[in-house]
C-alpha cells in the first residue's frame, strides 16, 4: 500500500513539475504584463517591484481612435463566420466522400489530400491578385468567403470529418431510408447528430487558427478600424518611439485569455473528437 501511494505521490509530482515548465512563457508574460519597462529585460528577480496593474488599462487605451475592444469586435466577428463557414463546408464534404457514391469520387479525395502537403506560401501571390481583382482587399472578405469553400485547411478538416462519419454504423443510413429519408434529410437528422465531437473540434482548430492569423490579415486588411487582435498587437511594435513592453504583454495575455477558456469548457469534446477519428479510421 505504501508503495502504491509512493509511485502516486511521485507522478503527481512529476506531473506539477512538467506543468510549470509548460506554463513558464505564460508565467513569465503574465509577470511581464506587471512590471515597469525597465524591469522586463533587466536581470535580477522574476517578480515584479512594483506591481504594474495600469499596463492593462493603458494597453487597452493605447491606441488614441480605436481601442482593443474595436479589434476584439472585428476578431470575433471574422472568426466567427470563418468557424461556420468551415463547418458547413466541411461537414457536407466529409458527408458527401464518406457515404456517397459518385464518379471519380476516389481520384478527387487523393487529390484533396495532396493539397495538405502544398505550402500555403505558394498561393499567396495567385490568391492575392484574384481577390484584388474581385475588389476584396481591404475587407473581410477574402478571410471569411474561402471557409465557405472549404478552402485554407478545409482539406485537413474534411479528412477528419471523413474518418469520423465512416465510424458511424451504417445500419443507421438503411434505417432511415426506409423510413423514407432522403440524403439531406438523414444527413441532417442522423449523421449530424452523431458528429457532434468532431464538429466540436473543426469549430475549436479552425477559431485557434483565425484567431491566430498574422500573415492573412496582414495582407488583406490595411484599415486600423477593420484591425484584429493580431494586427492590433502589432501596432505596439513602432520603430520610431520606445515600445511599451507591458502593456504589449498585458494586451498579449487578454488576448489568448478567451481560446483558453473556451478550450478548456469544449476539452472534453475536442479530445474525444480527436481520438475517435483516428481509431476509427
Amino acid at each position: 500500500m505504501t508503495r502504491k501511494w509512493t509511485g502516486k505521490i511521485g507522478n503527481y509530482i512529476f506531473l506539477l513539475l512538467f506543468t510549470l515548465i509548460m506554463l513558464y512563457p505564460v508565467i513569465w508574460l503574465f509577470l511581464g504584463s506587471v512590471k515597469a519597462n525597465h524591469e522586463i529585460f533587466a536581470p535580477g528577480s522574476i517578480l515584479p517591484e512594483k506591481w504594474m496593474w495600469s499596463n492593462y488599462v493603458e494597453g487597452w487605451f493605447a491606441l488614441p481612435e480605436h481601442s482593443f475592444g474595436t479589434f476584439f469586435l472585428n476578431t470575433f466577428y471574422v472568426c466567427s463566420l470563418i468557424v461556420i463557414g468551415s463547418v458547413i463546408s466541411t461537414t457536407l464534404a466529409g458527408y458527401a466522400f464518406a457515404r456517397l457514391n459518385f464518379p471519380l469520387k476516389n481520384l478527387l479525395f487523393t487529390i484533396l489530400m495532396a493539397t495538405l502537403m502544398l505550402p500555403q506560401q505558394v498561393l499567396m501571390v495567385p490568391r492575392y491578385m484574384l481577390y484584388s481583382k474581385f475588389g476584396w482587399i481591404n475587407s473581410y472578405k477574402p478571410l471569411i468567403i474561402p471557409a465557405f469553400a472549404a478552402q485554407f485547411s478545409g482539406a485537413f478538416f474534411i479528412y477528419l470529418m471523413v474518418q469520423f462519419i465512416r465510424g458511424i454504423p451504417r445500419e443507421l443510413d438503411e434505417a432511415a431510408i426506409v423510413d423514407g429519408c432522403n440524403h439531406f434529410r438523414l444527413f441532417w437528422s442522423v449523421i449530424l447528430p452523431n458528429c457532434k465531437p468532431a464538429i466540436i473540434s473543426i469549430s475549436l482548430f479552425s477559431l485557434m487558427w483565425s484567431w491566430n492569423d498574422f500573415l492573412n490579415q496582414l495582407l488583406y486588411i490595411n484599415n486600423v478600424g477593420r484591425f484584429t487582435l493580431s494586427l492590433g498587437l502589432r501596432l505596439f511594435l513602432d520603430n520610431a518611439a520606445a515600445v511599451n513592453w507591458g502593456a504589449l504583454f498585458a494586451m498579449s495575455l487578454v488576448t489568448i485569455l478567451p481560446l483558453l477558456i473556451i478550450f478548456f469548457l469544449a476539452q472534453r469534446y475536442f479530445v474525444e473528437g480527436i481520438a475517435a477519428s483516428g481509431i476509427k479510421g
